[in-house]
């Protein structure tokens, strides 16, 4: 990559927490959540043109599949159904290293919106 963005030298997905450890060629490591990369996803549904979805309900969002793209990025396929963002190495570290300032400006865009980390109940509705 570029001399201020390390590359990624590991990936580790820790499913029971619902962290993504991912190490850097710096020796940096780093957790983040998956709720983070769901709702910091660099994907067009996400980031629209220009006029950004602010994404809601994925607290307990995980990750099924992590693919390599290349050696430059990571596709990473979420249990919602979301897999079209790639995450380049600059794109994670970034989230890495800025995740507490990131996530903060995150739950006041969900206040400001009134809406909610927490995930949809889904109900099952028989008639008789």
């Amino acid at each position: 990559m570029t001399v201020n963005t390390p590359n990624v030298t590991g990936l580790k997905l820790k499913r029971k927490s619902r962290l993504l450890e991912v190490t850097f060629d710096n020796g940096e490591t780093h957790a983040i959540s998956c709720e983070m990369l769901r709702v910091y996803s660099p994907s067009a549904e996400v980031h629209g043109h220009g006029n950004p979805v602010l994404v809601t309900h994925k607290k307990n969002v995980n990750i099924t599949a992590l693919e390599p793209v290349g050696r430059y990025a990571v596709k990473i396929v979420f249990d919602d159904g979301h897999n079209t963002g790639l995450y380049s190495w600059k794109i994670l570290y970034d989230l890495c290293t800025n995740q507490a300032e990131l996530f903060e400006q995150y739950l006041a865009k969900l206040r400001a919106a009134k809406a909610s980390r927490e995930p949809l109940i889904a109900m099952n509705i028989s008639y008789s």
